[in-house]
């Protein structure tokens, strides 16, 4: 079976998108076929991949999602495009156990022939993010070495663990990834110490470094690793996708 990964942060620019675009790129250069579906209104997922928002989510739609899944330019990388409509965006964020477990029967049967799903969440710990959260079984959060890094990663935690209790039980820490990680600042490597302390495991070996390179990818509509292959950036997220792919 399949592994779905919710990307999540309440805090938006701290690379969530950019971390869900380069790893769904990895994992299918990897071999494994993989879905990126954008649950974000803001659809940078979406136009990251050179792809156009849809005028209704296919999540809301009475269709196997199979018939709205677009191809990439990646072999192997499909992608469920975003939508902006207002109205689709109020009918996934209900939240309600009845939304979630539908939600969750129109993923299993539509897109059971992909190794990986990965769903990029909007920038807030609201209705839609913990409907994302209760289809998904692994997290990964992605976290700015910041001062306020802590504060945040405390809150989603808490959002984590509220839908383990309400679920079956299928949702677990994918990881905790630091990104815009600059080793020359004491503030970074204070971050560092501090998360890795208190959390252990669930954090990530691999950082992801600041780099011009992955803020210019999606300009140019590309992964990090297509757009600048050799860059710091771009070696990164690679190791990020040999972590994923070695827990199983």
């Amino acid at each position: 079976m399949g592994r779905t990964l919710c990307i999540a942060n309440q805090k938006g620019g701290v690379g969530k998108t950019t971390t869900a675009i380069n790893l769904a790129v990895g994992l299918a250069k990897s071999g494994s076929e993989t879905l990126l579906i954008d649950l974000d209104p803001q659809c940078n997922a979406t136009s990251g991949l050179g792809s156009s928002p849809t005028p209704r989510h296919a999540l809301v739609a009475d269709k196997p999602l199979s018939e709205s899944v677009v191809e990439t330019s990646t072999p192997k990388l499909h992608l469920l495009p975003g939508s902006r409509s207002f109205q689709d965006v109020e009918v996934l964020a209900q939240g309600d156990i009845e939304q979630t477990d539908r939600l969750r029967n129109h993923l299993q049967s539509s897109l059971a022939g992909y190794d990986f799903t990965l769903i990029d969440c909007p920038p807030s710990l609201g209705p839609l993010t913990q409907t994302a959260l209760g289809c998904s079984n692994e997290v990964v959060m992605p976290i700015q070495c910041e001062y306020f890094a802590m504060e945040g990663l405390t809150q989603m935690i808490h959002v984590i663990r509220k839908v383990m209790q309400e679920g079956e039980g299928a949702l677990e820490f994918g990881g905790i990834l630091l990104t815009m990680y600059d080793e020359t600042l004491e503030l970074t490597r204070e971050v560092d110490e501090e998360v890795r302390e208190f959390f252990g495991e669930i954090v990530f070996n691999t950082v992801i470094p600041r780099d011009v390179s992955v803020s210019e990818a999606p300009s140019h509509a590309q992964s990090v690793i297509d757009y600048a292959p050799r860059t710091r950036g771009a070696r990164a997220y690679i190791e990020l996708c040999m972590e994923v792919l070695e827990h199983e």
